[in-house]
């Protein structure tokens, strides 16, 4: 009778923890999992993204880094405006963003916590024009303001270490947190290499940026274009894509559809040249 009250009380206790840990990602709504505090996110993304910062080569190009930090700040005032308009400003407190452009052939690019974003400058041949980069800085700030870190790395306390305080963790067991964090955001072997959230996510970031690049002025047309050439890309290197059930990633056809279906609600806020 004893371990059945015990059972129960700590099946209660649990759900209050995760109750309380809910969160609402902003535009769509949708409810996700922080144990973590912003701040504790911030700290150890700082600390990270300096390390790849330091052991990668930045870009000399000073055109092309100039455009970058154009097209993200545009996109990053309209993501404060929006925020300050719904009342949720607060959330962005201790954001200090940075746009840093990394000399590497991979096609890719990411960010983290508190609005730290990274291009490599292989994903510019893909983005052709300003346009194709707002496409991309609109997802990847969209994944930082929607905290998709947090909800990732949250998960993985919860499920690998029932759900303990990052501190606890970080204390009692630091090379396991260390790997945890490394594997949310996909810093293993390869530095700066970000592995791919999940389907929700990246799908929840590919709407939201479109709204915010429209916001900022940017065509969201372009999202297709985008997305069909990184198509035609992986095809042409004939890498054997997996099907959808198998990545995290949508699938390309998935994406450029459920973008062509977000597009007309994104057009309503564009206002080119704003």
């Amino acid at each position: 009778m004893m371990n059945r009250r015990l059972w129960t009380s700590t099946i209660l206790l649990v759900l209050v923890v995760l109750l309380s840990a809910c969160a609402t990602v902003p535009h769509t709504g949708r409810t996700q999992l922080h144990l973590i505090s912003d701040g504790e996110m911030r700290a150890m993304s700082q600390v990270q993204y300096s390390e790849v910062v330091a052991q990668s080569t930045l870009s000399d190009d000073q055109e092309a880094v100039a455009d970058l930090r154009r097209i993200g700040g545009r996109i990053q005032g309209v993501v404060e405006q929006y925020f300050e308009n719904i009342g949720r400003s607060y959330e962005l407190t201790g954001y200090e963003w940075e746009f840093n452009l990394i000399e590497s052939e991979q096609v890719n690019a990411w960010a983290m916590p508190g609005g730290k974003v990274a291009f490599y400058t292989g994903i510019l041949p893909i983005c052709e024009d300003e346009n194709g980069i707002a496409v991309v800085m609109g997802h990847e700030i969209a994944h930082a303001i929607a905290k998709h870190g947090n909800e990732r790395m949250s998960q993985a306390l919860l499920v690998q270490m029932g759900g303990v305080a990052l501190s606890a963790a970080v204390r009692d067991k630091p090379q396991e947190t260390q790997a945890l964090w490394m594997g949310a955001f996909g810093l293993g072997a390869t530095v700066g290499v970000m592995l791919p959230f999940s389907r929700t996510q990246e799908s929840e970031a590919d709407y939201l940026g479109l709204i915010f690049m429209s916001m900022a002025g940017y065509d969201p047309n372009h999202a297709v274009t985008f997305w069909q050439r990184m198509a035609r890309m992986k095809q042409e290197q004939g890498g054997g894509v997996p099907p959808e059930f198998l990545s995290t990633h949508p699938a390309d056809e998935t994406r450029v559809r459920k973008i062509r279906e977000h597009l007309p609600e994104a057009l309503t806020y564009y206002k080119p040249g704003s």
